[in-house]
């Protein structure tokens, strides 16, 4: 019996540049609710950012933020997945040297910037939606990072091995969009887990939804998952199970 539906955001709930959940999707989240199922937003978005997405039924789902780095739960953090303050600040540096690229560091409720170019500082303050703390350098950070992202100008798959690869024996490293490229410590199965273990469910009571690398974990721990038709992760010949919008599902739980 499914008791929770965890879906990604970006390409999979938003989809063909969509920046607005439809009302149709806020119907099936309180419905499946009167009916036992929670909905989780499972995200590389901050909470501020997903809250403001989900304003009609931002008090009756929960959250698993930042690539499953911060998991919130009746607005309170659940759990939360700190970065080594070191290789957070090397990876940081890297990222900021590559020309093509600028960086997004992630605190629990802000995104800390160092835009080269206004145009990134305005796709995340305005596009995005996150609330946004303007540095000099990482030292002005005072609380734990629990993500660092590159935003690949060219893309980022052509930044996955160059840039990833040397990191992937201590972060998960995961394309999470055709620009970003997400470091965590956790990824979105590990705080998928540790949603499950407080709310004293199984993987088995999961359906989730994703259409990319990032959302492979909690993908292949769920007990049901759907990957979006035409996706990165079915154009890479995934055998899960295909919808084309994640409504069409909901709608038959």
């Amino acid at each position: 019996m499914i008791r929770l539906a965890a879906s990604d955001i970006d390409g999979t709930l938003l989809q063909n540049g969509a920046r607005e959940i439809s009302e149709a999707v806020f119907e099936q989240i309180l419905r499946l609710k009167k009916q036992g199922i929670l909905f989780v937003a499972a995200s590389g978005r901050q909470y501020k950012s997903l809250r403001q997405l989900f304003a009609p039924v931002a008090d009756d789902i929960l959250y698993l933020c930042e690539n499953g780095a911060i998991v919130y739960q009746d607005g309170l953090v659940l759990v939360k997945f700190p970065m080594p303050r070191a290789d957070a600040v090397a990876l940081i540096e890297l990222i900021q040297g590559t020309d093509d690229c600028e960086v997004l560091i992630s605190g629990a409720n802000t995104s800390y910037l160092m835009p080269k170019h206004e145009d990134y500082l305005n796709h995340i303050r305005y596009f995005v939606g996150n609330h946004v703390t303007m540095i000099e350098s990482v030292e002005d950070i005072r609380e734990e990072i629990i993500k660092v992202s590159a935003y690949c100008r060219s893309g980022a798959a052509a930044y996955d091995k160059p840039m990833g690869d040397p990191w992937r024996d201590r972060f998960h490293a995961a394309l999470a969009g055709e620009k970003w490229l997400d470091f965590t410590l956790a990824d979105k199965g590990k705080g998928m887990k540790a949603l499950l273990q407080a709310l004293k469910l199984t993987p088995e009571e999961v359906i989730a939804f994703g259409d990319n690398f990032n959302d492979l974990p909690m993908l292949e721990m769920a007990g049901t998952a759907y990957i979006i038709e035409g996706s990165p992760l079915d154009r890479a010949g995934s055998r899960m199970r295909r919808t084309k919008t994640v409504e069409d599902v909901l709608r038959l739980l």
